[in-house]
């Protein structure tokens, strides 16, 4: 049958319609799939952008705001209440800020609390703060834990506490805290005197150190003048010229442990003129030695490894100054370290009047060992501005940091702990004790420890009353220091004068005049005494040249 033309056109035009609307449809789809893909792009992108790292970050980022949220509230309260309650809450705040923040941040925190850095200074904070840390297992928080325990800043004055804080800190890696325990190892300062020890952990800080050194340029350098140099100490001519010598000797005597150490070894090996000699030798290398000198223990243990007619053969003695000359040196390589650059900071800080924060700093470099920083500290706290320590507190610290330096050979620490036991401040009063200390600086040349030796001889202070000997000494400061020839002068005059009143024996000769009140008078105001009447010899003087 066959099909009509007009129904044949109809079908075809259906089924072109029919593709038509099918394509549409593809094309649609394909639209469809192309938005999606495009979407899906984007959410992929979108997730790409916030990859783990980037929400890590974000996250810390938040936690830290947080967490000095937490910690400006804290100092709000710690400001402005004293209740035990809010200070309490205080201490909650400082825990949720200590969880929320890094532990470098609050270890950096915490330290700026402590000295005055980037704000006003916070001891009862940052106490809290090192409190949080150490229980996190932070060494720098038990290492100033350890500080503060040793000095009874902010907390109870607990040597033996402090102790246990430093060797948990060294054990922890801290070389901070190792460098304490070398240094207490090294004086036997609340430990049993061992050089091994001190010689271990000197080592692994110097170690680092040494490898800074090599790593990075701008650390900073111990300057060194190459005149100090004994092998730079040298003339161009065959011998010593006896002048120069002699002034040698007398830079030698008043101190000079690199002179010392110099003669000593022309002596040792009998160059420049001089002839061989051990026991001048040994007596320069042993002076040298006795004041610190790294040098001066080296050659004597030189001298004891071999032996000669000066001292007899000791391997252990030699061994011993080997050590001691070891431990000096890997000690010098520790005080390059960066912590010293607080020397800076504390100084500024002492410039700009904050008193506290430059003690805090000082102090911590003190513990170190730091001879500059024992007496820098002793000497703040006693001009009587420091707040954070009660008024008994501060002499027995000072009396603490004069001994330590003066054990390192500063004669100037010597002296004051003379005065500490001749005026009975902060320590009994021992007038025995008072002129062991003033020999023992009168020994490196003190002006100032022999005028006082002079003053006790002539009082019989912690000694026989000797005038001849009083009169040596007295004679002995002007010769030391020109700035002592006035007050040795007067010293002097008013001498003589109580002993030519002795001599004459005018107790027998007026009733009234009693020599036990006169003595006891100028005792007190001689010096007075005698400066008026020298301005009355002057003024007479004055008068019959006016006259003339």
């Amino acid at each position: 049958m066959e099909i009509p033309l007009v129904a044949l056109v109809l079908m075809s035009l259906w089924l072109i319609g029919h593709k038509t609307e099918g394509s549409l449809d593809n094309q649609r789809g394909k639209n469809n799939s192309k938005e999606e893909t495009l979407n899906t792009s984007k959410i992929l992108t979108t997730e790409d952008s916030l990859s783990p790292e980037v929400l890590v970050k974000e996250q810390t980022a938040k936690k830290k705001d947080k967490g000095h949220s937490f910690y400006q509230r804290s100092l709000k309260i710690l400001k402005h209440s004293k209740s035990k309650k809010d200070k309490e809450k205080a201490h909650n705040l400082l825990a949720k800020a200590a969880e929320l923040g890094s532990q470098k941040d609050m270890e950096k925190l915490a330290a700026d609390m402590l000295f005055g850095n980037n704000g006003p200074q916070n001891i009862e904070a940052a106490v809290s703060l090192y409190e949080i840390l150490a229980e996190q297992g932070s060494s720098k928080g038990k290492t100033a834990l350890g500080f503060l325990s040793s000095y009874g800043i902010g907390v109870e004055y607990n040597q033996a506490k402090a102790l246990i804080y430093y060797t948990f800190a060294s054990i922890e890696g801290n070389l901070i805290s190792k460098m304490i325990l070398g240094y207490r190892y090294w004086r036997g300062i609340n430990v049993p005197r061992n050089c091994e020890a001190a010689l271990i952990n000197y080592r692994n800080v110097a170690t680092f150190i040494a490898k800074k050194l090599e790593e990075n340029e701008e650390m900073p350098v111990e300057k060194v003048s190459l005149m100090e140099r004994p092998e730079n100490l040298s003339f161009h001519a065959d011998f010593l010229d006896w002048d120069v010598h002699q002034y040698y000797r007398y830079l030698a005597e008043r101190g000079d442990t690199q002179i010392q150490v110099y003669l000593g070894q022309l002596h040792l090996a009998g160059r420049k003129g001089l002839e061989k000699d051990h026991i001048k030798a040994f007596y320069y290398f042993l002076k040298a030695a006795n004041a610190g000198n790294a040098n001066g223990m080296a050659f004597l243990g030189k001298m004891y490894l071999g032996g000669n007619s000066a001292v007899t053969q000791s391997n252990v003695t030699a061994f011993i100054y080997f050590k001691m000359a070891a431990e000096k040196l890997y000690r010098t390589v520790c005080e390059l370290g960066r912590w010293s650059e607080k020397f800076l900071t504390a100084y500024f800080a002492f410039q700009a009047g904050n008193i506290d924060s430059s003690l805090v700093q000082y102090a911590f470099l003190a513990e170190m060992g730091y001879e500059i920083a024992q007496t820098n500290s002793a000497y703040i706290m006693e001009s009587e501005e420091v707040k954070i320590f009660h008024k008994d507190q501060i002499y027995p610290l000072a009396f603490l940091l004069w001994t330590r330096a003066a054990t390192q050979g500063n004669a100037f620490a010597r002296i004051k702990l003379g005065d500490y036991h001749y005026y009975g401040v902060g320590t009994r009063r021992d007038y025995i004790a008072a002129v062991v200390h003033y020999n023992l600086a009168a020994n490196q040349q003190s002006a100032q420890a022999m005028f006082n030796l002079a003053y006790m001889y002539e009082h019989g202070l912690g000694i026989p009353k000797d005038i001849h000997l009083a009169r040596r000494w007295y004679h002995l400061a002007a010769e030391a220091s020109p700035d002592a020839f006035i007050p040795v002068f007067l010293a002097c005059i008013k001498l003589e004068v109580m002993h030519l009143l002795n001599d004459l024996q005018l107790l027998n000769l007026t009733a009234n005049w009693k020599l036990p009140t006169w003595d006891r008078v100028l005792k007190l105001h001689w010096d007075l005494f005698v400066m008026t009447c020298i301005i009355a010899v002057l003024l007479v003087q004055l008068f019959n040249v006016i006259q003339n």
